[in-house]
C-alpha cells in the first residue's frame, strides 16, 4: 500500500489546523530527508523489513487516547467480576510449584508438611492415652498418701508426666516445622488439617471424693451421760486427731462430748469452731468444760475412767495430767484397762470392740488418750469423717481463721499457689529413724519442688516451716524453674500498713503460737496443690482438711515421695 493512499483523518485535520494558523506549509513527511531517514533505501532496510509485509504504524487523535483512557477502567472491572483474579494468580503458583516439583526445596517442602502431619497425628494419639490414663487414675486414687497404693500411684503419676512432655514436645516440633509455610492459602490449608485448637491440661486436678458412698454413724447421745476427752500426747495437731477420735467414741457410746479446759489442755475456743460441730449435727454432741462444770455443779467427778492403753502408762496419762485435773476440781476413780494394748504397737478395733468394753451405765466416762488408737481406720479416715452431719467437716478452724486466711491468699498469693510444709526441727533425728529416712537436704528438696511446681504449673510456693533462715534462704536461691526464681512466701511480721490481719487483733488472739499454726493449716488447706512433711502429724491435719474440704488433688505429695535421702548421716549419738 502506497503510503500517499494511508493518510488518515488525523493527518487531514492537522493539516487544516497548521493552515488556520496562517503558518507555512511543511513538507510532506515522504518528500523530507534526514540522515535517519535509511528505510527508503532497500540496502539499508534491517532484517526484518526483507519480507513482504510491514508492521502499520497507528497514528491517534487525542481525543482517542481519552476514549482509551475512560474505557480502561470499566474493562477492568468487567475481568475482575467475570474471573477469579485470586484463583488465577494461585492457579499460577500451584502450576510453577507442580512445575517444579522435582526441585529439592520441593521436595523438602513435602516433607516437611508429611512430617508435620503425622505429628499431628501423634498427638491425637497422646491425647488418648492421656485421657485414658487420667480416668483410670481418677477412679482408682484415693486420699491417704501413706496407704500401700502410693507407690502405684507415683508410677501413675510419672507416666502421665511423661506423655503430656511429648505432647508438648510433639507440639513444638509442629511449630517449627510449620512456622517457614505460615503464609498465604498453604498456612491456612495446613492449619485447617488437623486442628486440635488450644488445649489446657489440669494435672493437678481435684481428686473425687465420691462421698455418696460413705459410711457414717448417727451422734445422738444421751443429755445426761458424758464422755470427757482426754489428749496428752504430742502437740496441738496430735490434740485435734485425738478429739476427732474422741468424738467417734461418742457417738458410739451415745455420750455428749466434754471439750478440755484450757488449764489441762489447749483453749481449742481459740483455733477451732467448737458451736460449729453442734451446727452441723442439729443437736448438742459437745459441750465445752466450763458447760460441763455449770451442768454438774459441785460433782465433777469421772465416774469410771476405762483406759484403751495399758502400755506404757494405764490410759496414755502421765501423774502430771492426773494432778491438773485434781486442780481443777476432778476426782476420779481407779484406772482400769479395757484390754492389754500398746500405744506404740495399737491392733485393729471395731465398733462392736469399743460397744463391748466401754458402754457404761455410769453418767461420765474417760478412755484416756486415743491419738494412736486404730479403730475403723478406713471409716474415719474417710472424708467428712465417720459421723453423719450436714457440712463439710466437723472440726475446722474458727471463722476468724478462715477470714484472715482467705485475706492473706487474696492479699500475696492469689489462687494459683502451692503449699508447702517444710518440717526441719527436731526432725533430722526423728526422720532418720525410719526406713526409709524423711529428712533431705535442702539442694535435693529443692530439685523436688521444681518438678512439682512444673507439674502443677503454679506461680508462687506458700512456705510453712519451722526451719532456720539459713535453710529457708537456701532453699529459696536453688528454685529456679526456665531461668526465673520461684517466689517461696511466708507470713510477714505484724506491719500496721497491712490489713489482712486486723481480724486476729480486733478479737485479741494475734501472737497466739497456736492460732498462727493454725492459720497456716488453714493458708496450705486452701492451696492448689500441696506437698507435705512424711511422718509429721501438721501435715496429716492438713490434709484431713484438704480432703473434707474439697481441695485435696492429684498432685499432693509428701516432699520427694518415692525418693531416699541422697545422703544419711550416722545414726550413733557420740
Amino acid at each position: 500500500m502506497d503510503r500517499s493512499d494511508s493518510s488518515s483523518d488525523e493527518s487531514d485535520d492537522r493539516q487544516n489546523l497548521i493552515e488556520q494558523n496562517g503558518t507555512e506549509r511543511l513538507p510532506s513527511p515522504r518528500n523530507r530527508s534526514t540522515t535517519f531517514d535509511i528505510d527508503d533505501d532497500r540496502h539499508f532496510w534491517p532484517p526484518i523489513h526483507r519480507f513482504r509485509f510491514s508492521i502499520p504504524k497507528f497514528a491517534f487523535h487525542k481525543r482517542y487516547y481519552y476514549l482509551l483512557a475512560a474505557a480502561l477502567p470499566l474493562c477492568i472491572i468487567a475481568i475482575f467480576f467475570s474471573a477469579d483474579i485470586r484463583s488465577l494468580f494461585s492457579s499460577v503458583n500451584i502450576s510453577s510449584t507442580l512445575g517444579s516439583s522435582d526441585s529439592l526445596s520441593d521436595r523438602m517442602r513435602e516433607s516437611e508438611l508429611r512430617a508435620l502431619y503425622l505429628l499431628r497425628q501423634q498427638q491425637l494419639d497422646f491425647f488418648d492415652i492421656w485421657n485414658h490414663s487420667n480416668s483410670t487414675f481418677n477412679s482408682t486414687a484415693t486420699n491417704n498418701l501413706s496407704s500401700n497404693s502410693a507407690s502405684g500411684d507415683a508410677f501413675i503419676e510419672d507416666l502421665k508426666s511423661a506423655i503430656l512432655k511429648q505432647i508438648s514436645l510433639n507440639k513444638e516440633i509442629q511449630n517449627v516445622l510449620l512456622s517457614p509455610h505460615r503464609s498465604g492459602n498453604l498456612s491456612e490449608v495446613v492449619d485447617d488439617a488437623q486442628t486440635m485448637g488450644t488445649f489446657t491440661i489440669d494435672r493437678c486436678g481435684k481428686i473425687d471424693q465420691k462421698l455418696s458412698g460413705k459410711r457414717t454413724i448417727e451422734w445422738k447421745p444421751k443429755s445426761n451421760k458424758f464422755l470427757f476427752a482426754i489428749c496428752t500426747s504430742g502437740q496441738m495437731s496430735n490434740h485435734l486427731i485425738c478429739l476427732q477420735k474422741h468424738m467417734f467414741f461418742a457417738a458410739i457410746l451415745n455420750r455428749i462430748l466434754v471439750i478440755p479446759s484450757h488449764k489441762v489442755d489447749y483453749q481449742f475456743s481459740r483455733v477451732i469452731d467448737i458451736e460449729h460441730i453442734n451446727t452441723c449435727l442439729g443437736r448438742k454432741v459437745v459441750i465445752s468444760f466450763e458447760e460441763f462444770s455449770e451442768i454438774r455443779k459441785h460433782h465433777l467427778h469421772i465416774d469410771r475412767f476405762i483406759c484403751y492403753f495399758s502400755k506404757p502408762d494405764p490410759c496414755y496419762v502421765d501423774d502430771e495430767h492426773i494432778k491438773k485435773l485434781k486442780n481443777l476440781g476432778i476426782s476420779m476413780g481407779k484406772l482400769e484397762s479395757a484390754w492389754n494394748e500398746d500405744a506404740k504397737k495399737p491392733t485393729g478395733k471395731t465398733v462392736s470392740d469399743i460397744e463391748s468394753k466401754f458402754s457404761s451405765n455410769e453418767d461420765v466416762v474417760a478412755v484416756g488418750d486415743i491419738f494412736f488408737a486404730n479403730v475403723e481406720k478406713e471409716w474415719v479416715n474417710q472424708p467428712g469423717g465417720p459421723i453423719a452431719h450436714k457440712c463439710q467437716t466437723l472440726i475446722e478452724p474458727s471463722r476468724l481463721i478462715k477470714l484472715t486466711a482467705q485475706r492473706f491468699i487474696q492479699t500475696f498469693l492469689g489462687k494459683n499457689y502451692m503449699a508447702f510444709h517444710f518440717r526441719r526441727h527436731g526432725f533430722l533425728k526423728f526422720c532418720n529413724a525410719k526406713q526409709p529416712s524423711c529428712f533431705y537436704p535442702i539442694p535435693q528438696a529443692a530439685d523436688c519442688i521444681i518438678r512439682m511446681v512444673e507439674r502443677a504449673n503454679v506461680a508462687v510456693i506458700y512456705l510453712s516451716t519451722d526451719a532456720a533462715e539459713s535453710e529457708y534462704g537456701l532453699l529459696q536461691s536453688l528454685l529456679v524453674l526456665n531461668g526465673k526464681s520461684i517466689p517461696l512466701v511466708r507470713r510477714p511480721p505484724r506491719n500496721l500498713a497491712e490489713k489482712w490481719d486486723a481480724l486476729l487483733y480486733r478479737h485479741g488472739i494475734e501472737g497466739d503460737s497456736q492460732v498462727e499454726a493454725m492459720l497456716d493449716k488453714t493458708i496450705c488447706a486452701m492451696s492448689r496443690t500441696f506437698i507435705g512433711a512424711s511422718g509429721s502429724t501438721f501435715t496429716e491435719d492438713i490434709l484431713r482438711l484438704r480432703q473434707d474440704w474439697g481441695s485435696a488433688s492429684l498432685c499432693d505429695q509428701y516432699l520427694c515421695q518415692g525418693e531416699e535421702p541422697n545422703f544419711i548421716s550416722d545414726q550413733n549419738d557420740v
